[in-house]
């Protein structure tokens, strides 16, 4: 998308134009930003890595996330 070097305050509100839900593995995120004031809800997969044979074991736990996600909220989703 053409968004990398961009920090994580403006990332989000760029997110929010487009997007409901906000998948990162940038586990410091909650701490840097205040996610309930965003439209968005983030989900930080809490994989030993962010490579992708570490995170797509959690995406059936991502996937059964979704429905329940409202914006402004946060969640880890871990192995």
């Amino acid at each position: 998308m053409g968004w990398a070097g961009i920090e994580n305050g403006e990332l989000l509100a760029l997110a929010e134009k487009q997007f409901e839900v906000f998948i990162t593995g940038d586990r410091n995120l909650s701490f840097q930003q205040i996610i309930r004031q965003t439209g968005l809800s983030v989900v930080v997969l809490a994989g030993k890595s962010t490579q992708l044979k570490d995170t797509f074991p959690l995406m059936a736990k991502v996937a059964a996330l979704l429905p329940g996600l409202r914006p402004g909220t946060f969640d880890v989703i871990s192995p």
